[in-house]
Order: structure tokens, then C-alpha cells, then sequence
């Protein structure tokens, strides 16, 4: 037989290999309830993994599987644990370590259609899903992204050379009018990242005030967009955001969307945290004027649970991708085909991972209703967290509960006194929340994003605050 290639497994090493992983995977499952929220960090064994050189002969199969299960399992966050709700980053779906395994195994180079041709399909089918959630027809597409943040930093990138025709040409190097962005005062901090990187100046973005829902105020945005005329800039985009990150907060679509078509500008929905949300039936009536976008930014890493990294860009009309991102080289010319798409031509990057079979693979195991119901069951627990600390004398709500961020607060308590709650609830085991910043109050979040978590967790969760603060008005009031 011929020998080994230098960097393959033999066939001993690929079944141990095999078996590794899957005690692994099924280890690692069993063990997530009981497993840390938070690691208690062996900075020892972190500080030797940097000052140990590489090994110059291998460690083989075996040696690497200790390594992991000792150094790096151990020093792991465990997003997947039922009580981890400070950020909105769910578990990953149960079949998403195996389409990971199968797309690395594959290794398709997601670009032009030539080195991907299942890949580009199954890119399309699923952009193409996605799309048609929020109403947009035929002449949609989009492409996978890394994440919402890159999503919004596309959209941006598009609607500059929508804007300025010759923006691929010219840049910003121009006499033209300044141009300006909208936003809400609640919105993604990754607007402002878009902002500065594609030199459009933090100073050229409006943060506007938002009403006591925490909501974008369309009589300020129209303000702000007539005095900036009036000054001499040119508005061009408004991002609006159906889910803010702290609240859940879901801005008027429709009345935004009507500004925007008077005003001609284009309309990007930052829809990372809540725009899947459209998939619960109780739900799809306020993302309903989502279709009048121009684009649409969307995670499915948050609520369809794919591993990270997969965001996605829907676009209104693909031809605005292709108008920004395609260029072309005889190197990588291929016959254009009906069933294909070069992704290459759709953004920045050319070398592209196969992020949809993880998407692609978990629909088809599960299916929609499965993702749905689960949906469903995460909206029902953060309204029962919600009507729980408002059962509790010293617990209280800092905003209505739009989707499944539950901001609250314990009465009288000073921005140090939250953070000494949270960090108390992490040091004994109890839960992961963040805080949060509304209308000038300090307070706490937890956002229900987890398939795993159960009633019995929102409640143990709640039981403990209600001690915490219990104890907060009892110190007060000697």
C-alpha cells in the first residue's frame, strides 16, 4: 500500500480520530448543565500554551484530544448552558459540529461557481429563503457574511455606489456634499464602525432620539434630515433596527420607510438580534414592512443557532451587490450559468467558506416549524421573566419586553450595586446576564436565546435577584 501523505491520517488514526471526537461531542453535551458559566481561569496553563514553542515533531491524535479536553475545554465560556443569557449568542443547533466537519472535509472555496457548484446552490437556496421571509421577490438575492456587523458594513458599501455612481472611481475624494447617515439612538454600535471605516466620519452619523419605547422618532429623523440639506450635506441612508441590542425595541418600519422614499435614501435594517423573529407567526405582522428596504442584515448564528461565524445581506435587487462588488480578472473567468452564482461578485471577499451547509443542513434536519416552535417557546419565557420581576416589590422593568431582551432593575440600586449583582450571580454558578443602560438608568438584561433554557431556570434566576434585592432594600433602610 502506498504510504501516508505527511499531513493525512492512516486509516488507525482516522477511526481513533473518529471515536475522539464523538466522545467528545456526546461528553460535551451530557456535561453542559453542570458545566461552569465562566471559567475559573487557569492562567498558568494559559501562560505556558503562549511561551511554549510549537512542537517540531507531532503530537499525533491522541496528544492533540488531551490538549484540548485539559487546556482549552477548561479555559472555555459555556455559551451553550441553559442560564446563559447575557448576550444574544445561542448553543449550537445538535447537528451543527457534524455539517461543520462535512464542510471542512470538502473544503469548497465559495467564490466561483467552478470550485463550488453544490456550494453555490446551496448558498442561493438558502439566501433565497431568507430573502422571502421578509416579502422580497424575485429580483433579491444576498450572500453570507461572517456576521450582522459585516452584513451593515455591505449594505453601507452598497448604498454609497447606489448613491454616488462613480464612488468606485472617485472614493470620497471628491467636491460632493458630505454624506450622512441616520440611526437610532439604540442601534448597533456597528453602524458607527461602518461609518468610520468606509470614511464617512463619525461626525456624518445622527443618532436619533428614540420615543419612551425606546423606538426611532420619525418626526426627529425628518428634523434632522432637513437640516442637514438645509446645511449644505447630502442624507443617503437611514438604518433602522427591528430588535435593538439592549431592548428589543422594534423602530416603526413602515413610517421610516415612508421618509426614505420621500426623501430618497436608502433604507438598511439592521436586523441581527431580531429580524428572524419574523419566522414566529405572533411576531411577522411588525416585521411585515421589512420588504420596503433596501437591505436587510440578519444572523442566522443568533436564531436559526448555526455555529459561528454566518451572518447574512439580503438586498432588495441583487444587481446593487454586483454594481459594488464585481469586478472582473481573466484568471477567474468562468461561463456564467442560470443555477450558479460567483459570490465573488456579491462582496468583499474572495476566498469564502461554505457557511451555508450549516444553515442548509440544520432546516433539513429540523425543519422550519422546528425553529419556529422554538422561537415561540423563547418569546413565552422572557414575557414569564418579565411578568415575574414585576410580581417582585423590589425588581422593576426598564422597558417593555418587544421581543426576548428583559431589562430590569432593582430599585434604588447604583450602576456598582447592579454590577456587584451580576458578578455574584456568575460567582455562584447561578447565571450570565449583562448589563444594561436605558434613559439614563443602570439596570440588568437577559436575553432568552437559548433553545436549552427552561421555566425552571427563569425562575431560579428571579428568586435569586428577589434575595439580592431584598437584601439591597433591607441595608437602605437601617
Amino acid at each position: 500500500m502506498p504510504d501516508t501523505p505527511a499531513l493525512s491520517l492512516n486509516d488507525e488514526e482516522r477511526m481513533r480520530a473518529g471515536r475522539l471526537l464523538t466522545e467528545f461531542f456526546d461528553d460535551y453535551e451530557r456535561s453542559i448543565p453542570q458545566r461552569p458559566l465562566v471559567p475559573a481561569l487557569d492562567r498558568e496553563v494559559l501562560a505556558d500554551m503562549l511561551t511554549t514553542p510549537l512542537p517540531e515533531e507531532g503530537i499525533g491524535v491522541e496528544g492533540l484530544f488531551r490538549e484540548i479536553n485539559q487546556k482549552i475545554l477548561p479555559n472555555s465560556t459555556t455559551v451553550a448552558h441553559p442560564r446563559f443569557l447575557a448576550y444574544v449568542l445561542g448553543p449550537p443547533n445538535g447537528i451543527a459540529p457534524y455539517a461543520e466537519a462535512i464542510a471542512a472535509t470538502i473544503n469548497q472555496n465559495c467564490n466561483f461557481w467552478q470550485l463550488s457548484p453544490a456550494a453555490s446552490v446551496v448558498e442561493r437556496a438558502v439566501v433565497a429563503w431568507l430573502a422571502g421571509l421578509f416579502g422580497y421577490g424575485e429580483q433579491a438575492g444576498g450572500i453570507l457574511t461572517g456576521g450582522g456587523s459585516i452584513a451593515t458594513l455591505n449594505a453601507l458599501t452598497t448604498a454609497l455606489h447606489a448613491r454616488r455612481p462613480r464612488f468606485r472611481e472617485e472614493g470620497l475624494q471628491t467636491v460632493d456634499p458630505a454624506l450622512v447617515v441616520y440611526t437610532s439612538a439604540e442601534a448597533h454600535r456597528c453602524v458607527d464602525k461602518a461609518a468610520a471605516i468606509l470614511g464617512i466620519g463619525l461626525n456624518n452619523v445622527r443618532r436619533i432620539a428614540t420615543d419612551d419605547r425606546y423606538r426611532m422618532r420619525v418626526d426627529v429623523l425628518e428634523k434632522a434630515i432637513r437640516a442637514d440639506r438645509d446645511a449644505g450635506r447630502e442624507p443617503f441612508c437611514v438604518v433602522a433596527t427591528p430588535g435593538t441590542v439592549t431592548s428589543g425595541s422594534i423602530d416603526p418600519i413602515a413610517d421610516i420607510a415612508d421618509v426614505c422614499e420621500r426623501q430618497d435614501l436608502w433604507l438598511h435594517l439592521d436586523g441581527a438580534f431580531g429580524g428572524l423573529f419574523v419566522l414566529s407567526e405572533r411576531k411577522r405582522e411588525a416585521f411585515q414592512a421589512c420588504c420596503r428596504a433596501n437591505s436587510i442584515a440578519i444572523d442566522p448564528h443568533k436564531l436559526l443557532f448555526a455555529p459561528l461565524e454566518a451572518g447574512c445581506l439580503l438586498v432588495r435587487d441583487r444587481t446593487s451587490l454586483t454594481d459594488a462588488y464585481a469586478f472582473s480578472a481573466s484568471y477567474l473567468t468562468v461561463e456564467e450559468d442560470p443555477v450558479m452564482v460567483d459570490y465573488m461578485d456579491y462582496g468583499p471577499q474572495l476566498s469564502r467558506g461554505f457557511k451555508a451547509l450549516k444553515i442548509w443542513s440544520a432546516l433539513q434536519t429540523f425543519g422550519i416549524g422546528a425553529f419556529r416552535s422554538v422561537m415561540d417557546r423563547m418569546l413565552d419565557l422572557a414575557r414569564y421573566m418579565a411578568d415575574l420581576i414585576e410580581a417582585e416589590r423590589d425588581l422593576e422593568l426598564m422597558a417593555p419586553v418587544s421581543l426576548t431582551a428583559v431589562c430590569f432593575r432593582i430599585n434604588n440600586a447604583t450602576e456598582a450595586e447592579h454590577n456587584a449583582a451580576l458578578a455574584t450571580l456568575v460567582d455562584e454558578g447561578t447565571a450570565l446576564l449583562g448589563p444594561a443602560h436605558l434613559n439614563g438608568q443602570h439596570g440588568m438584561r437577559a436575553c432568552v436565546t437559548n433553545y436549552r433554557t427552561s421555566h425552571s431556570d427563569i425562575e431560579q434566576i428571579v428568586a435569586r435577584l428577589a434575595r439580592i434585592a431584598r437584601r439591597h432594600r433591607a441595608a437602605a433602610n437601617k
